[in-house]
């Protein structure tokens, strides 16, 4: 696919195009009117050939990350965020933007690739200072690029500052579990799925699908075709598709999977850490939505979706959530925040009384419980202490019993 050329409007570039595609496109453009339809928009990006040309694209997608363009602020105000304080990352944005733009867009010169890489740059550092709460994760940088050759340097920001807070949250936490959670999910939908193959494979950890799915497989899609039509699937639906995208993948690769006896987990995590190439877009995503449907996650094996944090994306972006606007997700950030604290701090008490287990005993215990019960209070942890003294208790008699 061919970069258009951003100063036209969005039906001049389809001459070339056949005339079922050009159909296609007017029926799109229609429903991103002044009242979008957001049911045809999500249809149309499902569908086949998703939503065809970068033109499009850049009506269709701030609406399905829930905003409208024109109700963004303008240029001057976007410009503020060179006076705000450096973030905490930028040196790292700087090494990751210079390793950018590897496989697209192809024909450029050397000046015009530097030119990217410094519009890269501030797209990414906009949104770092204007929400210096975000922490930039590896990989960022290639999700950031398609937006930015699909939508513009001047439109880029509004589309990663949504994205950022309110489809990929968790991915910029201050700790990586909230994203290892996504791969938890993996086991549970291929167990619902074909449990053979989960048995097969229960040697080894998800870890494997991190970088995919961590950059919205951007990282691992060279061609921009591809990567710009999963884009509009992705955005079409709640965060939880992506991992059903990738369980589908696995899915898709049985034979080939079976092959390598369960015992070799090095070798069967370095083939799943490999996307297959070529990709199959359109049938892995009319398959991923056939998956979804018949095994919805409040349906998967084991509770896996009752393990989710109710603040995750992959629960805030179920139903209703186009609603939700900038200040909903920096809520939800810091609720989120507050629950990463809670956990690591339940984490280090329960190291705690296994480490002391044995010269403490249960008067020692009642009173180490005590003082964590005050600390908590005090700093107006009520509601959260009685849960963390309750599993603190149950994991003291287990190791009582070990």
């Amino acid at each position: 696919m061919d970069l258009p050329d951003s100063d036209d409007p969005a039906r001049s570039h389809m001459g070339d195009s056949s005339p079922a595609a050009r159909a296609k496109i007017d029926r799109i453009l229609n429903a991103c009117g002044e009242v979008p339809d957001l049911q045809a928009l999500v249809q149309f990006a499902t569908s086949k050939d998703g939503l065809v040309h970068d033109q499009v694209r850049r009506k269709a997608w701030p609406i399905l990350l829930g905003y409208h363009p024109s109700k963004e602020p303008g240029s001057a105000e976007y410009a503020a965020w060179k006076n705000l304080p450096c973030h905490k990352d930028e040196e790292q944005v700087g090494r990751d933007v210079d390793r950018s733009f590897i496989y697209y867009p192809k024909n450029q010169s050397e000046n015009q690739l530097d030119r990217r890489k410094e519009e890269l740059s501030a797209v990414i550092t906009q949104v770092l200072r204007t929400y210096p709460i975000l922490s930039y994760f590896q990989g960022f940088h290639d999700i950031v690029q398609v937006f930015l050759l699909v939508l513009g340097v001047d439109d880029a920001a509004a589309a990663v500052s949504h994205l950022s807070l309110l489809r990929i949250r968790d991915f910029m936490l201050p700790a990586l579990s909230p994203s290892i959670a996504h791969l938890r999910l993996l086991p549970a939908i291929l167990q619902a799925k074909d449990a053979e193959l989960c048995r097969h494979l229960s040697q080894v950890q998800p870890f494997f699908a991190l970088g995919a799915t961590l950059t919205l497989y951007a990282h691992d899609i060279e061609d921009y075709g591809d990567i710009a039509r999963l884009f509009d699937f992705l955005l079409a639906h709640g965060a939880v598709v992506s991992v059903y995208f990738f369980a589908v993948i696995i899915l898709s690769r049985r034979e080939e999977l079976f092959d390598i006896p369960p015992d070799d987990s090095d070798m069967l995590h370095f083939t799943l850490s490999k996307l297959p190439k070529p990709l199959d877009l359109e049938g892995l995503i009319e398959r991923t939505v056939s998956v979804y449907r018949k095994f919805p996650p409040e349906k998967l094996p084991s509770r896996a979706w009752a393990r989710v944090s109710p603040y995750s994306v992959l629960k805030t972006t179920r139903g209703k959530f186009r609603q939700q606007t900038l200040s909903d997700g920096v809520e939800l950030f810091e609720k989120q925040t507050t629950q990463l604290r809670h956990e690591q701090l339940r984490e280090r008490a329960t190291a705690s009384l296994w480490k002391y287990r044995r010269p403490v005993g249960r008067v020692g215990v009642a009173i180490f419980m005590g003082v964590i019960a005050f600390w908590l209070r005090k700093r107006g942890f009520e509601s959260f202490a009685a849960i963390t003294l309750r599993r603190l208790w149950d994991n003291f008699r287990l190791m009582g019993s070990r």
